[in-house]
């Protein structure tokens, strides 16, 4: 086993069956097609030419910063990928994000415990995450 982490944007096929696999919401061709090539930065772990791990960072490059699409195949998972992914990740961040910058990220499960690592905090009560559903929201 050869694991190199790489930074760069996963083509779409790739980014579906990570997210599919490592149990995170499904995304659409069309969406990924739109979104990934607006990715601030990317990394994906490789195993020899297979991804087996990804993260990305979204945002207006400026002003907020989102970590999104942490993802690691089940079989790959407990051998430190994810924090291979934080740790290039946060170096990516101090490295772009001014200081007045706001970075966020969604952490589900346990996942806080990882991100905590890297110098992330829960918001609340201060602030409470929200998301907005366009399948299901009212006009």
């Amino acid at each position: 086993m050869s694991l190199r982490l790489v930074a760069s944007t996963p083509d779409i096929g790739t980014y579906r069956h990570l997210r599919h696999e490592a149990g995170l919401s499904p995304k659409t061709v069309e969406a990924a097609a739109i979104g990934l090539p607006n990715s601030l930065y990317a990394v994906q772990v490789f195993d020899g030419e297979v991804v087996v791990g990804m993260g990305r960072v979204i945002g207006d490059g400026g002003l907020f910063f989102q970590v999104v699409d942490i993802a690691v195949l089940p079989a790959y998972q407990g051998r430190g990928l994810g924090k291979q992914i934080m740790g290039a990740i946060s170096d990516w961040l101090r490295a772009n994000v001014p200081a007045s910058g706001f970075v966020s990220l969604l952490a589900d499960g346990q996942a806080q415990r990882l991100y905590a690592q890297y110098g992330f905090v829960p918001t609340a009560p201060a602030s409470v995450g929200m998301r907005y559903q366009p399948d299901t929201a009212s006009t």
